[in-house]
């Protein structure tokens, strides 16, 4: 299901987190759960991989997460203010150390002027209470690979801030 480039990394942050005691969590909007299953598809994922929350809907991310329903009123769902609150939440619902979100337009349709299709944002929030948010624009490159340039820029994000510990 996967390229070998793709489970070769994600196997490094595998093992960069069981060395490091880290455990993850993912919230996903955009990719629909394809962070979980390419961490999943890695034997021994489960040393790591604490539990990945698919919430596509706007109520989802408010119900599974605690994203504020002002946030998503004032900023929409696709911005780096709910990416910020989708990784809090996924911390603050896991036992993980990491989580990272993921909510982006991976097209074909559902774009703007001012929030294109291939725009993403990423939110990353640790227990120690480091939080950043990352934004990018991959373009429209088709949704199927919108979502997987955004899983693989979600593992590279992973890997440097475990790394980075």
């Amino acid at each position: 299901m996967f390229s070998e480039p793709s489970l070769s990394r994600t196997a490094a942050l595998i093992s960069t987190c069981r060395d490091a005691g880290f455990f993850v969590a993912t919230a996903e909007s955009c990719t629909g759960g394809l962070l979980a299953a390419l961490i999943t598809a890695i034997p021994g994922s489960s040393d790591v991989f604490e539990r990945g929350f698919v919430t596509y809907s706007n109520a989802a991310k408010i119900e599974s997460l605690g994203v504020e329903s002002r946030i998503l009123e004032q900023f929409g769902a696709v911005s780096s203010e709910t990416a910020r609150q989708m990784a809090i939440g996924a911390l603050l619902h896991s036992k993980a150390n990491i989580a990272l979100s993921i909510t982006g337009i991976a097209g074909p349709g559902g774009g703007t002027p001012e929030k294109p299709v291939g725009l993403v944002h990423f939110g990353m929030a640790r227990r120690d209470g480091a939080i950043i948010t990352l934004e990018k624009r991959f373009g429209d490159l088709g949704r199927d690979a919108v979502r997987f340039a955004a899983v693989m820029a979600a593992i590279e994000l992973l890997v440097e801030a475990v790394q980075g510990v």
